[in-house]
């Protein structure tokens, strides 16, 4: 029964419901729901470091009702994808469009990409597919070869897109990510990232066939609002953080310490324990039911939401942040340039 907290992200295909067949503040409901009231709420409830004891670990790594909710999720993906393209061919007034734009945003990063990279880490060939099929809702499907072949092997080290380093803003960062992961996927398999980026433009023709160019354009911001987000958890699950190098030249092993870790229970919930991030590059194999607390890791001070909103404010983003460094003892790195590769 443990497995039923997992349903707790189903509640943005709710909010994306109502926002797709309402008009005014309500278009905006999911939006704010994630963006002032969790970050609300995990200002005032504990975050929670508990590890499942070894028997319990078994009988969750056992149970199919965690991959079942994956599953359940991926289908309302598309289903919520159809309603809000549908509903964007209304006549809306420009807040009532941004709103259901917003919306999508919302569910293209939490589930376009985010479940996508849940189930992208999996062995099984099916699941791998379901991934690949979200994130062509959030048109960035090269994320599946980037990710798996480049920031896992590179995470916290110059030669990663995806890192962000010491006193470098967010805005910066979107400046090397966007462009460095694409480039990166694109040389480590050519081949499939060209055909990703033709499956996309092919689903967009489609779009734009059978709903509008309009409806095709509302589209297309929303995945962009998804990668977005995307890239600024990136951002906050890595800023500052660098493997060493040892004696033969290269980088030391990944350990949980060289990812940022919120134990924030809100925040878990909502993105199927993501930022239990410390123990995913440790053992990315796991699933993420079983993600476990490591007491060695430096801590975020509140969930994803809040440090994406405090993200995109550097000032206070950096006299936050470098509390939380001196507090965990972590030197801060200096900026070194990306290798000519990437």
């Amino acid at each position: 029964m443990k497995a039923f907290k997992y349903i707790a992200p189903f509640c943005m295909f709710a909010f994306a419901y109502l926002s797709f067949h309402s008009t005014g503040l309500a278009c905006w409901a999911g939006f704010l729901f994630t963006f002032a009231f969790v970050p609300s709420i995990e200002l005032i409830i504990k975050p929670d470091a508990r590890n499942l004891a070894a028997e319990e670990e078994a009988l969750a790594k056992a149970d199919k009702l965690y991959d079942w909710i994956l599953y359940v999720a991926f289908a309302l993906q598309f289903v919520t994808l159809y309603f809000f393209l549908v509903s964007m061919q209304e006549e809306l007034a420009w807040s009532d469009r941004l709103g259901r734009i917003a919306m999508m945003g919302l569910l293209a990063g939490i589930f376009g990409i985010n479940l996508a990279h849940e189930l992208g880490h999996r062995t099984n060939k099916v699941e791998q597919f379901l991934a690949k099929c979200l994130l062509l809702t959030s048109l960035y499907m090269h994320f599946f070869i980037e990710h798996n072949k480049g920031h896992h092997t590179h995470v916290s080290t110059p030669d990663d897109p995806s890192s962000a380093k010491y006193k470098q803003s967010v805005f910066a960062f979107w400046l090397q990510t966007f462009p460095g992961t694409l480039r990166s996927a694109w040389r480590i398999d050519a081949q499939q990232t060209s055909l990703f980026i033709g499956i996309q433009i092919l689903f967009l023709a489609l779009i734009g066939w059978f709903f509008g160019t309009l409806v095709m354009g509302s589209f297309m911001a929303a995945a962009l609002i998804g990668s977005i987000q995307l890239e600024t958890v990136n951002y906050i699950e890595h800023y500052g953080l660098a493997r060493d190098r040892v004696e033969s030249g290269r980088y030391e092993r990944v350990k949980p310490h060289h990812s940022w870790n919120s134990n924030h229970i809100m925040g878990r919930l909502l993105l199927f324990e993501l930022s239990r991030h410390s123990d995913h590059h440790f053992q990315a194999s796991r699933k993420y039911q079983v993600l476990r607390h490591h007491d060695d890791t430096p801590q975020m001070p509140t969930g994803y939401p809040g440090m994406i909103l405090l993200a995109l404010v550097p000032p206070i983003w950096f006299r936050v942040m470098d509390v939380q460094m001196k507090r965990f003892g972590v030197l801060p790195k200096t900026n070194e340039p990306l290798s000519p590769s990437i």
